[in-house]
């Protein structure tokens, strides 16, 4: 289960994909999406500083991708939101007793991968396909 950070952090880039002519608002997103703005203001934050948005201060200010949806790839958002060492003998601090013979850590890393690989060959231009079911839904006008 993804964590409920890094999917907020793809729902704000697949709104900010939906709405490239303009700047977009945390409010906004939050409204749209029924979440705490409170927590999107942190995520909003920790995207623009792995460099998937920009954000514009003052009046008329607000948020919107820092590259096309084509260069935003799914499988480099989530590994970098996401804590991968699914279990604690990916860790460094790893205290598991049987470690040193367990096969579990292979099995795991070798789902994971496969996991991962999913994700890497998709792009937010590949989320966006469906644009304008996807804005109704948001009950957004353009």
């Amino acid at each position: 289960q993804l964590t409920q950070y890094t999917d907020y952090s793809l729902r704000t880039l697949i709104f900010l994909g939906l709405h490239r002519d303009r700047l977009s608002t945390i409010t906004e997103i939050a409204e749209c999406y029924r979440i705490s703005r409170n927590h999107l203001v942190k995520v909003v934050h920790q995207l623009g500083a792995q460099g998937f948005v920009e954000t514009v201060r003052g009046k008329g200010g607000g948020i919107r991708l820092a590259a096309a949806p084509e260069e935003i790839n799914i499988g480099d958002v989530v590994r970098r939101f996401e804590n991968l060492a699914i279990v604690e003998c990916f860790s460094e601090n790893d205290t598991c007793a049987i470690s040193p013979s367990c096969r579990l850590r292979g099995v795991l890393q070798k789902a994971l991968r496969s996991f991962v690989e999913v994700l890497d060959a998709y792009t937010l231009k590949d989320l966006l396909v469906n644009q304008k079911k996807m804005k109704n839904l948001l009950s957004v006008v353009d």
